[in-house]
């Protein structure tokens, strides 16, 4: 087969998956809606998801505007002809490509954010309505609504990475194809710039109603969760979408945008030894990222036709045998691929192997750790393993007991994350040194472990968006005093969505981690081309002893818990106005309590859009101003090392909130369920002193596991792609 024919899957793939996604919300939308009760809960819901969205966007339009024209003046100024990784490409050419891809990053992160949103406000009243008949159908309808917004990121990405791609030449071949990838790099920060503030805004405000509905609502008055009474109840169910699916959107965006430009300017390099060798169609090593993401679009077209299952069985059986069918599928299309692109032209690594099946062999890492990570992240986080039974169990003695093992599951989850991630890099990096392309094939080898992980991310990401909306459908059963089967499907249903939403951020931090080689080693390599243009030796280590790169590894350190502590400290002081608002209305409105009187929902949500809209401005400036401050006063090695360690700390420290924070959830619900019994075998159930301590400890791990946790991915990928783009600023 001619490689040039599977580079033009690429397009075909990200439309396919477009029609597929259409088709998916159209069978949604087309399902039963529930009683006129649930209806109105869910046309409220929609409207201050709606509203949040409007105000979030628009602020973060007007930021992202304003970097555009920073970016390209800087740009046009400082990268000169001297500097330039390029050299065609420079002053102000280089500064409009650079802003325009800034900008249509940033445009195209933002629509997959809205999309995410506005599926999930429309899939959870069916969910609901679902679960008054079937649970199998309530997951399928979940599960559908979710992939909606799975593929159009993974699309969505795909076709705007090759169409600017494309636009800057890449397809035109020899030096343009050479020089695309480092001209599309704007494109991944644009993408990274608006997901960090999405995350942040959404974490914030959902994280913020979430806590001050729980005290007030289950604490301190002892009414259920998602009550109609509480005037927090409609703020947190929009938190669920604008927070879980809008900012997850923006995230998963970034990642794959980031990622597949990171490895292909690391096909660059392969490309320039496949020139040299006389191999033939070298593009393709440059096209392969791209083309693997496509065969894992289709991959997981085909596994969402085996998502069925008994209505007796585990929800979260029905939902891992779908990700079995796209991981069995990736591998084989991933044999495919490195078969027909990787033609060394009887060039063979060690042992007489061919080249393509150590490649191969690193896709398949990769998709092992994103195996391992589903399965370590369940471990953790659901309520029939060890973990969470452990904090259940601390919950018996109070609170103080309930948060110390939260804590201390929270930091035993690093040491697996670690050791999983340490086996990915240096297995994929082994095979790759060993396929007869030296040091450049042990970098793209990792490159091609991250691409092989990301082959999945479409469903992952389905998984996520099924946690919001299951989430929601159990707060308008409740709230529409749906019959009790309905709302004991749907509490089931919202337990297996914290595991997939701690699932999907486990995935994150992994491919987080990966991609954070991956990008760091483009790095690398754009400082080394840019310093051959320019006559002068490469930089082949990064010297910690040296005092300007230890400085900056400090500093990165410091940037990741000042970032966390920002965000975390945004969702308290936002709860707190939530608190006394829903603690006002239960004193000055006369009739909540039986019913007779209507809190006003409308005041709570808008006190949580301007104070969320606030709160995220300082930690996301501090994230964009850190790197390229650091960059401009102590150069371009001190920024390897910031971004050496920003990535370690980042990476742990997320691992902690994530994995502590959904644990934390899922023991309470472990309680709620009467699972927990006492010395004498009775069930310990809601009200109780060990649901109360539950209560509080699901509350401190809220703005964990759903603001500060998630915002740290992106973090350290913004991190990286603000240096690529940054690079030729700091060499002086």
């Amino acid at each position: 087969m001619d490689p040039s024919l599977l580079q033009w899957f690429i397009p075909i793939a990200g439309l396919l998956a477009v029609g597929f996604a259409i088709y998916l919300a159209r069978d949604v939308l087309s399902r039963d809606t529930g009683t006129k009760e649930m209806m109105d809960v869910s046309l409220t819901i929609n409207e201050g998801a709606v509203a949040f969205i409007k105000r979030q966007y628009l602020t973060i339009g007007v930021l992202a505007l304003a970097a555009t024209v920073i970016i390209g003046a800087v740009i046009t100024l400082l990268e000169t002809q001297n500097v330039a990784d390029t050299k065609s490409h420079y002053g102000l050419d280089m500064g409009i490509r650079t802003g325009g891809a800034f900008l249509l990053g940033a445009a195209c992160s933002m629509a997959c954010g809205i999309i995410g949103m506005l599926v999930s406000v429309k899939a959870n009243v069916r969910v609901a309505s679902a679960a008054r008949r079937s649970l199998v159908e309530a997951v399928q309808v979940a599960m559908r609504g979710g992939a909606v917004s799975g593929f159009l990121v993974v699309a969505l990405s795909l076709l705007g990475v090759w169409s600017i791609f494309a636009i800057n030449g890449g397809l035109a071949g020899g030096e343009s194809t050479h020089d695309a990838p480092f001209l599309i790099v704007g494109y991944g920060f644009g993408a990274s710039f608006v997901a960090l503030f999405a995350q942040l805004g959404g974490g914030i405000y959902t994280k913020a109603a979430d806590v001050g509905a729980d005290l007030v609502g289950k604490v301190e008055a002892g009414i259920p969760e998602d009550d109609p009474r509480n005037a927090g109840v409609i703020a947190d169910l929009v938190g669920d979408n604008v927070g879980d699916c809008a900012g997850r959107g923006a995230d998963l965006f970034e990642s794959t945008a980031a990622e597949n430009i990171g490895a292909m300017i690391l096909g660059v390099a392969v490309y320039a030894l496949a020139l040299a060798n006389n191999w033939p169609n070298p593009t393709a090593w440059i096209f392969f990222p791209l083309v693997v993401r496509a065969f894992g679009l289709v991959s997981t077209i085909v596994a969402m036709f085996f998502i069925r299952g008994k209505e007796t069985e585990n929800p979260m059986n029905i939902l891992n045998r779908g990700y079995w069918v796209t991981t069995i599928l990736s591998a084989a299309s991933l044999a495919l691929v490195t078969n027909v692109m990787m033609n060394t032209n009887g060039a063979v690594g060690d042992g007489n192997i061919p080249t393509w099946v150590y490649f191969f062999g690193c896709g398949v890492v990769g998709l092992a750790t994103s195996i391992a990570f589903v399965y370590i992240t369940q471990y953790y986080t659901a309520g029939n393993f060890r973990p969470v039974k452990q904090i259940a169990e601390a919950s018996k003695t109070g609170p103080a007991t309930n948060i110390i093992a939260g804590f201390s599951v929270g930091f035993e989850t690093t040491a697996v994350t670690a050791i999983t991630i340490g086996i990915a890099l240096l297995a994929s990096h082994w095979l790759g040194a060993h396929s007869g392309l030296g040091a450049t094939g042990g970098i793209f080898g990792t490159a091609v472990a991250t691409m092989g992980m990301l082959m999945t991310t479409a469903y992952v990401l389905a998984m996520d968006t099924f946690g919001p909306i299951t989430d929601n459908a159990g707060g308008i059963a409740e709230f529409s005093r749906a019959e009790k089967g309905a709302r004991d499907i749907t509490d089931h249903l919202d337990a297996v969505g914290n595991t997939t939403k701690a699932l999907t951020k486990g995935y994150a931090i992994a491919s987080a981690s990966l991609a954070a080689f991956l990008l760091f080693s483009a790095y690398i390599s754009k400082v080394n081309l840019i310093l051959t243009n320019r006559g002068e030796p490469k930089m082949a280590a990064v010297d910690l002893a040296d005092v300007n790169v230890f400085v900056a590894a400090l500093i990165a350190a410091m940037l990741v818990y000042l970032f966390s502590a920002l965000a975390i400290r945004a969702v308290g002081k936002t709860a707190s106005s939530i608190i006394f608002e829903v603690r006002r209305q239960f004193k000055e409105i006369p009739g909540i309590m039986d019913y007779t009187g209507r809190p006003d929902y409308a005041r709570v949500v808008d006190i949580t859009t301007r104070a969320a809209l606030r709160e995220m401005i300082a930690p996301g400036v501090l994230a964009v101003a850190t790197p390229i401050i650091v960059g401009l006063l102590l150069g371009y090695q001190a920024v390897a090392g910031l971004l050496m360690v920003g990535t370690i700390a980042g990476v742990l420290l997320a691992t902690v909130l994530n994995n502590g924070g959904g644990a934390w959830d899922n023991a309470k619900k472990y309680i709620e369920a009467g699972h927990l019994l006492d010395e004498d075998g009775k069930v310990i159930g809601k009200k109780s002193m060990a649901h109360e301590a539950a209560v509080v400890g699901d509350t401190v791990g809220d703005p964990f596991k759903d603001t500060a946790g998630p915002s740290l991915h992106v973090l350290v990928k913004l991190l990286a792609t603000i240096t690529l783009v940054m690079a030729p600023l700091f060499i002086r």
